[in-house]
């Protein structure tokens, strides 16, 4: 049973608080299961060079729209990849990151 998430849990962007970027931010929060997604399919087919070019993505994005948290687990999956670490490292990291992604919202802690 999917547990709800607690204020502390969840990832808000530093600029949540903006009326003007509230649309970006909302949308950039719908497509990160789309994002997750494609992380997770590159995984599964061990498509490291399209795996680190997709987190290197999200880094930037991420880091661009305020989810500052998003960018060092992203930053590590690409280094991994382009480090040649053990595979199961890299799985590892990309769960990190899932996971931090999961966590992500729109708006501001009520």
């Amino acid at each position: 049973m999917l547990q709800e998430k607690t204020h502390e849990e969840c990832i808000y962007s530093r600029l949540g608080g903006d009326p003007d970027l509230a649309d970006i931010l909302e949308l950039f929060v719908e497509e990160m299961p789309t994002r997750v997604e494609k992380l997770l399919r590159h995984l599964d087919d061990e498509n490291w060079d399209e795996l680190r070019r997709t987190a290197h993505q999200l880094k930037g994005a991420a880091g661009s729209y305020g989810f500052e948290p998003l960018s060092p687990a992203a930053n590590k999956v690409e280094r991994f990849i382009r480090e040649h670490q053990p595979e199961q490292q890299i799985r590892n990291s990309v769960k990190e990151l899932v996971e931090l992604c999961g966590r992500v919202r729109s708006g501001t802690p009520q």
